[in-house]
C-alpha cells in the first residue's frame, strides 16, 4: 500500500512539474509575444493622440507625468520614434501603420542636408529610420539618404587614431581630446550597411579598425567599460578612459555595456570574425554576473546606494536584443541556450507590471535612467529604451516562429 501511495505521489508531483513548466512556456509562447506586441501598438495610438503637433517627437516622460516631452529631428534620439512605428507596422501589417510610419522618416531628411554638421549619432538617426523604411519598401530614394549619411559618419573617422570621433563639440567647445564614446559602436551599423549596398569599401573597415580599437582600450581587464575614451589625435595614442554618464571614471556603467554588447554581437554577424565573437561572450559575461535577480541593472553598477539606486530598463531592453541575436550565431549551443534564457527572463520582467507603463503613461515602459550625473530623465520613460524592447519582442517573435517551422 505505501509503495502505491508513494507511487501516485510521485505522478502528481510529475504532473504539477509539468504544469509548471507548461506555464512557463506559455508565457513566452507566440501569443504571449503578440500580446506585448498589441500592448505597444496600443500605447502607441495613444501617443499619436497626445502629440501637441505632427513636428514633434516623442523622447521622454518624467516619473509621475504622463505627458512627453518632446525634441526635434537633430537630437540623437530622433530616429528612435520612425523606428518604432515601423516596429508596429511590422506586427499591425496596416497601411495606416506604414503610411505613419514613412511620415515620421520623412521628417529625417534635413539629417543629410549639406548645412547640418552630425556627430557620430547619425548612425542612430537614420539607421532606426531610413534603415527600416529601405527594409520594408526598397525604395532607392532610402538607400540613398543612408549612403549620404554613411559619407558624413565616415568622414568624422581619424585613420591615425582608427576610430570615429564621437563628439565633435566637446573638441571644439570644451578642450577635449580626441574622444570616442561606447554609444559609438551603434552608428558602425550605418558603415556597414553602405559598404553592402554601393557605398565604398574602405567603410567596412572603418568600422572594423573602431571596433577593434574599442576592443583594445574600452575595456578593462575584467571586461567592463569606460563610457569614453581619449585619444592624442596626432599620434593615435590612448591617453585614458572616463566617463560622462556613469558614476565615476573606473565604474560600470550599465547602459554603455549594454552599448557594446549590442555592437559587437553585429560585428560579429557582419564580419564572422570569431575575435568579435568570443569579445561578446566576455563583455555580455561580466554584464549578466551582476544583474540582480530580475534581470534589470541598476544605472551603475557600482552605485553604492543599491539596492537603493535607480534601475535602468533600457539597458535591459538593449540586452535582451542583443542576446535573442547573439543566442543565434553562438558556435557554442549552450552558451546559445543561456543567452536566449538570459534574454527571455529580462523581456518577462519588462513586460510586467512594475516595468510596463500601461495606465501610468504612454510609453512603453517605466524606470529608465538617462543621464544621472546630469541630473535628467531618471526613473523616466524615454523612446530609446521602448524601441529596443519592441525590437527585442519583435526578435523574438521571428525566433519562435522559425522554430515553428522547422
Amino acid at each position: 500500500m505505501k509503495v502505491l501511495q508513494t507511487y501516485r505521489i510521485g505522478i502528481v508531483v510529475l504532473l504539477l512539474t509539468m504544469a509548471v513548466a507548461s506555464g512557463r512556456a506559455a508565457c513566452m509562447s507566440l501569443s504571449w509575444v503578440d500580446q506585448q506586441l498589441s500592448y505597444c501598438n496600443r500605447q502607441i495610438v495613444r501617443t499619436l493622440s497626445l502629440l501637441p503637433n505632427d513636428s514633434v517627437l516623442p523622447r521622454s516622460i518624467g516619473p509621475g507625468a504622463e505627458q512627453w516631452q518632446t525634441t526635434n529631428v537633430y537630437d540623437w534620439t530622433s530616429g528612435f520614434w520612425p523606428g518604432i512605428l515601423w516596429y508596429n507596422y511590422e506586427h499591425t501589417g496596416l497601411l495606416s501603420d506604414e503610411l505613419i510610419a514613412i511620415s515620421y522618416t520623412e521628417r529625417q531628411r534635413p539629417l543629410v542636408s549639406k548645412a547640418h554638421q552630425p556627430d557620430h549619432d547619425i548612425g542612430f538617426q537614420l539607421v532606426c529610420s531610413f534603415g527600416h523604411a529601405y527594409q520594408h519598401t526598397g525604395r532607392s530614394e532610402y538607400l540613398k539618404v543612408l549612403l549620404e549619411g554613411a559619407d558624413k559618419l565616415a568622414a568624422l573617422y581619424n585613420p591615425k587614431v582608427g576610430t570615429i570621433l564621437s563628439w565633435p563639440h566637446a573638441v571644439k567647445n570644451e578642450g577635449w581630446p580626441y574622444n570616442t564614446i561606447m554609444d559609438n559602436m551603434m552608428n558602425l551599423q550605418l558603415l556597414l550597411f553602405a559598404a553592402k549596398h554601393g557605398g565604398p569599401q574602405q567603410y567596412r573597415d572603418m568600422a572594423i579598425s573602431h571596433a577593434r580599437q574599442t576592443m583594445r582600450h574600452q575595456f578593462r581587464a575584467d571586461y567592463t567599460s569606460y563610457h569614453v575614451a581619449l585619444y592624442d589625435s596626432i599620434t593615435g595614442q590612448f591617453i585614458k578612459g572616463r566617463t560622462n554618464q556613469g558614476l565615476s571614471d573606473d565604474s560600470f556603467w550599465a547602459r554603455g555595456q549594454a552599448w557594446g554588447i549590442y555592437g559587437f554581437t553585429f560585428m560579429y554577424r557582419e564580419t564572422s570574425d570569431k575575435t568579435f565573437l568570443r569579445f561578446v561572450e566576455k563583455i555580455a559575461d561580466a554584464y549578466l554576473r551582476r544583474l540582480p535577480k530580475d534581470k534589470i541593472p541598476y544605472w551603475d553598477f557600482d552605485d553604492p546606494k543599491i539596492p537603493n539606486a535607480p534601475r535602468d530598463a533600457s539597458a535591459a531592453a538593449i540586452v535582451a536584443s542583443a542576446l535573442i541575436e547573439l543566442s543565434q550565431l553562438e558556435d557554442n549551443r549552450s552558451k546559445g541556450r543561456s543567452y536566449l534564457r538570459a534574454a527571455k527572463s529580462m523581456l518577462k520582467t519588462l513586460s510586467s507590471d512594475e516595468y510596463q507603463s500601461r495606465q501610468h503613461n504612454s510609453a512603453f515602459l517605466l524606470h529608465n535612467t538617462g543621464n544621472l550625473p546630469a541630473g535628467y530623465e531618471i526613473d523616466a520613460s524615454i523612446n530609446y529604451a521602448d524601441y529596443y524592447y519592441i525590437e527585442a519582442l519583435t526578435r523574438y517573435k521571428a525566433l519562435i516562429s522559425s522554430q515553428k517551422r522547422k
